[in-house]
């Protein structure tokens, strides 16, 4: 059970998945996308990840700004992210780390 400050990522098909407070957020992921790996930052809406792709051996770093997104979605972008101080990966498989 998540940590009522604590936000969960994931990647679903050609999806990512942005989870907090009872709110399931999807938006359009690369479509090479195979999973992210590892939440590297996280700074009040911007999130710096770790990606796996397809056509790479390598992870990827990635840059996540969910600002736009939320209030595309008219969300109050600063009222919903104050309270996240982590970001964990879903993905059991992958290491947690965050904020």
């Amino acid at each position: 059970m998540a940590v009522s400050n604590e936000a969960v990522l994931s990647s679903e098909k050609n999806f990512t998945v942005f989870q907090f407070d009872g709110h399931v957020i999807r938006f359009r992921a690369p479509h090479s996308l195979e999973r992210y790996t590892k939440v590297k930052e996280w700074d009040e809406g911007y999130l710096v990840v770790m990606a796996k792709y397809r056509h790479n051996d390598k992870e990827e770093e990635e840059y996540i700004d969910l600002v736009p997104i939320l209030e595309n979605l008219y969300f109050d972008s600063k009222a919903f992210l104050a309270p996240i101080k982590k970001v964990r990966l879903a993905d059991d498989r992958c290491e947690e780390s965050g904020g």
